[in-house]
Formats: C-alpha cells, structure tokens, sequence
C-alpha cells in the first residue's frame, strides 16, 4: 500500500465507504482479512496488516471476514490504476474465471506476452495472476454458499473448480474449513427455486433511479424490461465449448446494504462469472463516485445543479446489442430507435419463456447477422431500417466476429473509436457512444449531442469540446450529469 499504515488504519477506523474496495485489513490476532467498512469489533493498529486486493491477503493467510463478506466489496476504477494492463487483466480473469482460460490465452487477448503480465499484475496486485484467479473463484463459491442454496457441487462449477474435490481441496487450505463447514455456520432457512440470488457490492451514493430510468428509456422491447424499481432482460452468452446458454436476470438496489441483488435463472448457472461481470458493467460498480464528484463539481459554477455525486454512466450487457442499437439512432428519437431494435429482435432474435410479461426474446448475435448477409438491405429494410444502417450493422457484425474491432475488456478505447469513425455509416458522435458504453471509457464527451447544445444553448461544439478538457478523465460522467440536468 502506498499510503502509511496509520492513515489506513484512521480510514478503517472510521469505516469510511469511500475506501471500500481500495484495501483490505488483515487481523493477526485472528488471522481474517475483512473490508475496511467492517462493522465487528474494532481491532488494534499493532493487529492489522493492509493489503490492496484480497488475493493478497489470502496469499499471506488470511481467510476471508463472514460479517463484511470481501467478496462483495466494489473494485477500483480502472482509470486511478497505476498499471491499466493489470486491471484490464484482473476484470477479465473475474469475468471468465468459470470458463478454464488460461493466462497465456488471457496474454494474448491483451496484447502482451504472459512473462510481461505476470510482471506487472505482480507489482500492481503483489500476487501472481495464477494466485488471483484462485480467489476470484474462492471468493465467488463462498458468495453462492452464503447467498444461494444451489448445492455444493453445483457451486464448484459454476465457481470455474472443475471438481468438487479441487473445491474442497482449496477451501480447506485457504479458509480452514470445507465448504459444507461453511454452511453450517450462516443463517438457516433459504430455499431452493428456480433462481438464483448473488449480491454485488458498490460504492454510495448510488443514484439508482437516475441509472433506471435512463436504461428505462433506452430498453429494447421484448429483450429489456424496467418494472417495479428493477431492471430485468433476456440473456444468452456463450460460454466452453461454445454453447448457448440462454436465460433471464433481474436486478434490483439494497441501497441499505449498498449492493445491488442479482436474480437470475439457474439455466445460467454454468456463466455465472460471465453473467456479473456483465451487471457490474451495465451498472457502473466499479465506479468511485466521489473521485467523481471532486473532480466535476466545478460543472456546478456553469450550470448550477448539473453535477450531483452518485451518478453512473450506464455500460451495457451485451456489445453488439448496444452497438446496433447506437447505429439505430443516429438522427432519430431515443424511442424511435428502440422501436427498431425490438423489431429486429422479435424477427431474428432466440424467442423464449421467462414466465416474465415483456421478456420475450435475446437480441440477435453478430452472428445472426451474419446469416442475413446476402439480402440485409432487404431483410432489415421490411422492419424500417434504412439501408446504409443495415449495411453498417452488417460490417459491424463482420468486424466484431473477425476481430477487427473489439468491444470488451480487452480492448483500448481510443484505438477501437478510430475503427469505428473509419467504417462507413458510423460518426464521431456515434463512436464515442459506443466506447462510453461497451468499452467503460469514463472519457467521452458527446460535444455536437443535442442534449448538450441544449444546456449550453450559446456555446459551440468546439467551444464545448475546450470548456470539457477541464472535467478530463471523467467527461462521461459529465455528459451523464448533464443529461440528468435538462
């Protein structure tokens, strides 16, 4: 840690919400790490040991608290890391912790060699990849004892284990207990259905209303649904061998608590990494929302009550879903684009029962797309999509399955918004949408948006782009803010 150990301690002392996730606490008297939110008994500054990931504190023995759960803590902002590499890495091996990469595939996938990210995942996180992936999925299998009632093997699996023995095996030598142990020692009483109930934790002020009513907007009929202060979709991902798998999820906030509860159906339980690595995307919840707020609230001396803390940029679940719809509207409503989306995946979309009114289909793939090739004037013009938008959707998809273009956690932002402006159909507006909400690029100011002419009516495009370079690297937080503003 770079901080002193005083100053950590004085932070952990206070419970202070803003560091969650930063560090961890390390209690030698009891040999359990915990956040530094933890409400049980203070320990002594000459007990603690901090550590700034719980892969850390594992590797130096340490089992993880059952009162504060580290495996709910919210991450860090991938803009404060020192080695973006090694973050990027971290996201990835949370999100795939279940599907048997290997760090010479996850290597590659980054751009680098696996003796290079070792290095800088090891100074940056002071464990080995190897060793921080082991507790991703520990950590991942106690949040599924804790929280589910799915049985012990069924943990094993969708944890990324292999086997209930290795399960076992490695909760035993890291906790000190098995995973059934466990069990016995939380509260009684859940019952087994047809879901499947995960926490994830964020850092408050969450504005949750603003973030739901914005995707409420923007939901695609028959694939999204805002209801009843939740947020819930059709899903189907790919996971090993590359099979679909296809279900739906429902999301709602506890803000007491500050997670949000993801519900989803036990048909994606074999992606469940994949499947919260996406929420925390869609959600923000690696977001740090006073580094934010510190940074923007200058936006308040232009526009008085534009910059309020708490706001999220909302990301998306799936990329190329947020893509096609981004190219749907270009110069037409926000309903009218969707409208359009709902269309296209009522045609050429998965149709499927959620037992939810509304839930009908999964957008179509890239893939999908694909299969429409010859004819995709024709087949996307009958729905009201014009014919330079179907030929862009079209050269989308065939970037996105070549690899051409990249649109996940891998992917550098600014060289992916090149590709996009270079491809016909497809503006500077358009490009930086897309990297703002399926690359998390914090930095995107929508400068020619009408949204934000209008709440600078007198001001130019060129002059909005110079008056944003003071609210860098946050300037999609600032276009959000002033969204939310008009």
């Amino acid at each position: 840690m770079k901080e002193t150990d005083s100053s950590l301690y004085t932070a952990f002392k206070a419970k202070d919400t803003r560091f969650d996730g930063r560090f961890f606490v390390g209690i030698s008297s009891t040999k359990i790490y915990c956040r530094p939110v933890c409400w049980a008994k203070q320990a002594k500054e000459e007990n603690c040991t901090f550590f700034s990931s719980a892969a850390e504190a594992e590797a130096a023995g340490y089992r993880p608290c059952l009162l504060c759960r580290p495996e709910l803590a919210p991450g860090n902002s991938i803009v404060d890391a020192t080695s973006i590499l090694a973050h990027k890495a971290a996201r990835l091996m949370e999100e795939n912790c279940g599907t048997g990469q290997n760090l010479e595939e996850l290597a590659t996938k980054l751009g680098c060699t696996d003796r290079h990210l070792r290095r800088v995942f090891m100074d940056e996180y002071h464990v080995t990849p190897v060793q921080f992936l082991q507790t991703c999925r520990l950590l991942l299998a106690k949040n599924l004892l804790t929280d589910t009632n799915l049985s012990v093997l069924d943990v094993a699996m969708a944890a990324g284990f292999g086997s209930l023995r290795r399960l076992n095996d490695l909760f035993k030598k890291q906790y000190h207990l098995s995973p059934t142990d466990l069990r016995k020692n939380i509260a009684k009483g859940k019952r087994q259905t047809s879901e499947i109930t995960v926490s994830l934790g964020y850092h408050p002020p969450y504005r949750w209303e603003e973030i739901l009513e914005f995707l409420s907007q923007r939901a695609i009929p028959g694939v999204e649904l805002v209801k009843d202060g939740a947020y819930m979709r059709t899903v189907r991902i790919k996971g090993r061998e590359e099979k679909n798998f296809c279900g739906f999820i429902s999301v709602k906030n506890h803000p007491k608590k500050n997670v949000l509860v993801v519900s989803l159906s036990d048909t994606l339980l074999p992606v469940l990494p994949q499947v919260l690595a996406r929420v925390k995307r869609l959600f923000d919840l690696y977001c740090e929302p006073n580094v934010v707020y510190e940074a923007l609230q200058t936006m308040n001396e232009i526009r008085p009550g534009s910059c309020i803390p708490g706001i999220r940029v909302p990301g998306c679940f799936e990329s190329f879903e947020m893509a096609v719809r981004a190219v749907l509207g270009q110069q037409i409503t926000v309903k009218a684009a969707g409208t359009l989306a709902g269309k296209i995946a009522k045609t050429y979309g998965n149709p499927m029962e959620t037992g939810i009114e509304g839930l009908t289909h999964t957008f179509p793939t890239a893939e999908d797309m694909i299969a429409l090739s010859d004819h995709i004037e024709e087949h996307l013009g009958i729905l009201g999509v014009i014919a330079s938008r179907s030929r862009c959707i079209l050269a989308l998809a065939e970037k996105l399955v070549s690899g051409e273009i990249v649109l996940d956690g891998s992917a550098d932002p600014e060289q992916e918004m090149k590709k996009l402006v270079e491809m016909k159909g497809i503006g500077n507006w358009t490009a930086k949408y897309i990297a703002m909400r399926t690359l998390g690029w914090p930095d995107a100011f929508l400068e020619t948006d009408i949204g934000i002419r209008h709440a600078f009516p007198d001001s130019t495009p060129k002059e909005l782009l110079a008056l944003s370079e003071k609210w860098r690297p946050w300037r999609s937080y600032a276009t959000m803010n002033l969204w939310n503003s008009l």
